[in-house]
């Protein structure tokens, strides 16, 4: 597509503005007024603007601008997540099966990006406070079975969920809370299905 000049890409600005704000485009008058500039002037910009391919107009109709090629920058949509909210993970149950959802929750950048799947869990009890996660906080969790030592993790032991530091010893594991009266739970099987990704907070 041939290159439009600085004045015709503000008249196609305009006309684009316009109709996305009336669902109808501008007459040339309008766009006169707008710019200041003669109807001719307009004509000739929209003639010009028609050549190259980013306007059609029929003469003898009103209001029969339509913009064939948007010159306007875009700006990035922000991605968003559905995320499935789990409440109550009923034990032999899969962690994602139906009955477990309850709900999900629409989630931006950074809290979730695109090619990762997540899900979302509220987190009960205080056992993690001192890593600033609080009860009712939400859990943002990114679907992993691996993990490395040091991160928080959503774990299964025996059909529990926990939320938990995890640490790999010689022979067993170390799931760490975050809290001095809080005990750890070690344990030689365990199943990694998370890691926290981050937490949402409402007041």
């Amino acid at each position: 597509m041939k290159q439009i000049t600085d004045r015709q890409k503000e008249v196609l600005t305009f006309i684009s503005d316009f109709s996305d704000e009336n669902a109808f485009p501008p007459t040339v008058r309008e766009i006169s007024e707008n710019f200041g500039i003669s109807l001719r002037a307009v004509q000739d910009h929209i003639t010009a603007l028609q050549k190259k391919g980013y306007l059609s107009q029929c003469q003898k109709r009103s209001r029969s601008i339509r913009v064939l090629s948007d010159c306007r920058e875009k700006e990035p949509k922000l991605f968003v997540g559905k995320v499935p909210l789990l409440g109550t993970v009923a034990a032999g149950k899969p962690l994602l099966c139906e009955e477990n959802l309850d709900g999900y929750v629409n989630l931006t950048e950074p809290f979730v990006r695109p090619g990762k799947n997540y899900f979302a869990l509220r987190v009960r009890g205080t056992s993690m406070i001192n890593a600033g996660i609080l009860e009712g906080d939400l859990a943002v969790v990114e679907q992993s079975n691996t993990a490395i030592d040091g991160q928080i993790v959503v774990a299964v032991i025996e059909d529990a969920i926990t939320l938990k530091r995890y640490y790999k010893e010689a022979t067993r594991v170390r799931l760490q809370p975050e809290n001095p009266t809080f005990q750890a739970i070690y344990c030689q099987e365990v199943r990694i299905v998370g890691i926290l990704s981050n937490i949402v907070r409402t007041y």
